[in-house]
């Protein structure tokens, strides 16, 4: 390799460096090209909704009403602040990946060890790397003593890799090349010196920065459906116009009285505070989120988690505890479960390794828990961590042993150790010497090998071939159920070290005539909640995915215990696969293993291809770029890298699949807050048209643009905002998810807008003309009584949109206040100063009278509305109702 590279063990030149430099520039992620905060706030006004507005305040302006030309800039302006606000945290994936980068690096320069800035690297250059540092960059190990190297961020594998400058295949996936290492990642054991083969953007660091920078930011289904929504609207006000003015001056009314008419059917289309209720209701529901360990970076993801109808989650952490666990162990034949192991923590005898370190002597008979307790006290006197720091490995039989009652620190105090043999990946063991006593734990393989005896009830015996096998098979066994596997043993007097036990370790390699003690079985366990978690999606209609870096037999093991059965796709596979069989594959298998970046983003956007909306969790580097194309990144919170959280839509807190299963709760939810009080806007909006409309038909301007204005401001605001505070119902996660295709404006919805909207209206022209028939003309009081028994049908009709969505009628006090501020509001307008620039007059106690006597002929006309929208709900939800789904709660 140094000879491919151009270089020998001394390292380049100096000269040579600089050349290399000029040629592939500095050892950096380039960055990438943000939005300026100027253009992300001018972005919040390209809108259908906004440029109606703004036309029909110019259009006020001209009028020589001001007043409403000022309420609807403010509005204006008021939607744009809350948009700017969410969309000024930019996406800083490439920064953060820049910032893994280590700062400095040791490398061979002119036959020198030398510290350099990380950023001068280049292909060619011998780096030495040691314990804890970060990679600096892309390399081929040369010399290794010992390397384990930490790639979870990258790969995904769950425990740190083995390093050696053995060659492997061309063609190995990157989680097994123990040759390379790469930059970002981190060294956690040994030393080494590798040659650079790739700096900056070409490492695979830089190839995940090049995927997110390529990666276009996605709309949810809520903003695509409210975009539609507002081009919709738009088109519609520009057509009312169109037909409304023409006919205006054929009827010969005057200029001023046609503008003000089209004004006011432009600001009876538009529903002013959609965007700010939905903003603020999507925010409340972060909120909540956030209490339940789910942080949202990007307000929309809220509702799009409740579309969510598959979820790919990554293993190790989040369907797992992200720890290792003795699971299992193996003494003479006998399988003991940690559950028993623990169990029996009250009889292990703390005191009992004083005598002999808790080896069994020549002729001493051994019982099970003899066997047990001498297997945990050699695990933790031949380690070197702590329950809370080291190798993953070590670190759980330190907790096993003190599950098991074992005073650790007391223990290596009594025993202290006078030499060693480090573990190796070469040797595949590690020994240790207390004393005239030695243990060793590593390779069932290998330590198997140096042992002559094994330890029974009747103490240490010969151990033949066959027993010899017999530990072979356990270790398959163990492993086949993606348990890591170590074998455990000690010598007596030194037996087997060369010197015989002064302690003198140099003849290790050649150390034989061991006593087997017995096998520990390891395993990142599932979390207790997890499989209930999966069940409870999979009811409401979801899929689970899992995802991996790790190999097929752990996937497999983990899945099968979780539910997630089956065939599991390896990346090999998938590799193999074109993109329409790898789209019948996703739907099939539920479990991926050996999965790199490129292979996470292809089993992404093949399930999207069969139009499904995906929620994608992870928190390695090598998550970022599927976590930046999923519908709802969802990356982990204790777990996850800066990169990984940036991307994503989604932070959990606690790193746990519940979590998700919680979100996706809230997110329909929310949906269903959101479709209520659109219908409810959408169904004023509604009505205020046809009202204006008709009556400008016949000559009347029943509601000013800024009475219209008004209204939507009391149904936008306090009461449409206190919807989003509404519990959710009690059937929420027992539905499928919503199709694709299918809109927030739906049948139901259609069915509300259009039948409440044709009853008030029918209701509003008729007490008009009975206020007509008195007055003979519209006046300021034939105004202020339409004006006022609208907002209070209004008011009403929102207890009947929340029945549809089955919402109970006293579940949210913030509601009833919202309605009772309203109304003074309302009230303010009527009976203080502000009448004046709202064209109203004082009602008096008959006027409300008839208010009252105009709501109790409304509201039952709302409710058979609403029976016969429920129905028509229930029956196209029964229709489209997912049959695997109906299937399994049956």
């Amino acid at each position: 390799m140094l000879d491919d590279a151009g270089v020998d063990e001394s390292g380049l030149s100096a000269a040579e460096a600089a050349e290399r430099r000029d040629e592939y520039g500095p050892n950096e992620i380039a960055r990438g090209e943000g939005r300026s905060p100027v253009d992300i706030f001018l972005t919040q006004f390209d809108s259908w909704l906004i440029w109606v507005l703004l036309a029909a305040a110019v259009l006020s302006v001209w009028a020589g009403h001001t007043v409403d030309a000022v309420l609807i800039a403010v509005i204006v302006v008021a939607n744009g602040v809350f948009g700017f606000v969410q969309d000024y945290r930019a996406e800083q994936s490439l920064e953060s990946l820049r910032e893994l980068t280590a700062p400095t690096a040791v490398v061979r320069r002119d036959g020198e060890s030398a510290e350099v800035e990380a950023t001068e690297l280049v292909p060619g250059d011998v780096v030495e790397l040691s314990d804890g540092d970060v990679v600096p960059a892309d390399g081929r190990v040369v010399e290794a003593t010992g390397l384990e190297v930490d790639e979870a961020a990258l790969t995904g594998e769950s425990l740190p890799v083995s390093k050696s400058a053995e060659p492997v295949e061309a063609d190995a996936p990157l989680a097994e090349r123990s040759s390379m290492v790469y930059k970002s990642t981190a060294v956690t054991r040994g030393k080494a010196a590798v040659v650079v083969t790739a700096t900056g953007e070409d490492t695979e660091v830089g190839a995940i920065a090049r995927q997110l920078a390529d990666t276009e930011e996605t709309e949810t289904p809520l903003q695509a459906e409210l975009d539609d929504l507002g081009r919709t609207l738009g088109l519609g006000v520009v057509a009312l116009a169109a037909l409304v003015v023409p006919l205006l001056w054929v009827r010969g009314v005057e200029p001023l009285q046609t503008a003000l008419t089209a004004i006011s059917l432009a600001v009876a289309a538009v529903p002013e505070g959609l965007p700010a209720v939905v903003t603020l209701t999507l925010a409340l529901g972060v909120r909540r989120m956030a209490d339940e360990n789910a942080l949202v970076r990007r307000l929309p993801a809220v509702e799009a988690l409740g579309a969510v109808d598959v979820v790919c989650t990554d293993k190790t952490g989040t369907l797992t505890e992200g720890r290792m666990a003795v699971s299992r162990l193996w003494v003479d034949d006998a399988v003991v479960g940690f559950d028993e192991v623990t169990d029996a923590a009250s009889g292990a005898d703390g005191d009992r390794p004083a005598a002999n370190g808790g080896a069994t002597g020549e002729g001493e008979s051994a019982t099970a828990a003899d066997r047990v307790d001498l297997l945990l006290r050699a695990g933790v006197l031949c380690n070197d961590a702590t329950a809370e720091e080291g190798d993953p490995t070590e670190r759980a039989l330190v907790a096993a042993a003190e599950d098991r009652g074992l005073d650790v620190a007391a223990l290596r105090e009594a025993h202290p150790r006078t030499d060693e043999i480090p573990f190796s990946s070469e040797r595949k063991w590690m020994g240790t010497v207390h004393g005239d006593r030695a243990y060793v734990k590593g390779a069932p393989e290998v330590v198997v090998e140096k042992c002559s005896r094994v330890l029974t009830d009747d103490g240490p015996v010969e151990l033949d071939e066959a027993g010899a096998q017999r530990v072979r098979e356990r270790t398959r066994g163990f492993a086949d159920d993606a348990l890591r596997v170590l074998a455990v043993a000690y010598t007596e007097d030194g037996r087997g070290f060369e010197g015989g036990g002064d302690g003198d370790l140099d003849g290790g390699d050649d150390l034989d005539d061991l006593v087997f003690v017995g096998l520990v079985g390891m395993i990142d366990p599932p979390r207790t909640e997890v499989a209930d978690a999966i069940e409870r999606t999979r009811r409401a209609g979801i899929d689970v995915k899992m995802i991996t870096g790790d190999n097929v037999r752990t996937a497999a093991a983990i899945g099968a215990e979780l539910g997630l059965g089956g065939d599991v796709v390896d990346g090999r596979e998938i590799e193999g696969l074109s993109d329409a069989e790898l789209r019948e594959r996703v739907v099939e298998v539920d479990v991926f293993a050996r999965a790199s970046p490129e292979h996470k983003v292809r089993v992404l956007r093949a399930l999207q291809d069969e139009d499904r909306t995906v929620a994608m969790t992870g928190d390695g580097v090598n998550d970022a770029p599927a976590l930046k194309n999923a519908d709802v990144g969802v990356a982990m919170g204790v777990r996850g890298t800066d990169v990984a959280k940036q991307a994503s839509d989604v932070v959990l807190l606690d790193d746990n699949y519940a979590t998700i299963a919680r979100a996706v709760e809230r997110g329909r939810a929310i949906f269903d807050n959101v479709w209520k009080f659109v219908a409810y806007l959408l169904s004023a909006n509604v009505a205020e048209v046809a009202i204006v409309f008709l009556a400008s038909l016949g000559g009347y301007l029943v509601l000013p643009a800024v009475q219209l204005l008004w209204i939507n401001l009391l149904t936008d605001g306090l009461p449409a905002l206190a919807l989003g505070a509404d519990p959710e119902s009690g059937d929420v996660m027992e539905r499928p998810p919503r199709e694709p295709d299918q809109g927030i404006v739906d049948r139901p919805m259609l069915g509300v807008v259009g039948g409440t909207g044709a009853v008030t209206t029918v209701v509003m022209l008729g007490l008009l003309a009975l206020l007509l028939d008195g007055a003979g003309a519209v006046d300021a009081y034939v105004t202020t009584m339409i004006f006022t028994a609208f907002v209070v049908l209004e008011f009403g009709k929102l207890f009947v949109v929340r029945w549809l969505r089955e919402t109970p009628t006293l579940s949210n006090r913030w509601l009833f206040a919202a309605v009772a501020g309203s109304l003074a509001l309302q009230l303010a307008v009527l009976y203080t100063p502000l009448r004046e620039y709202f064209d109203t007059v004082a009602l008096g106690v008959g006027d409300w009278g008839i208010v009252a006597g105009v709501l109790a002929v409304t509201l039952p006309a709302y409710l058979l509305v609403a029976v016969g929208v429920r129905r028509l709900r229930e029956s196209g939800a029964a229709a489209g109702a997912n049959p695997e789904t109906a299937s399994s709660e049956g």
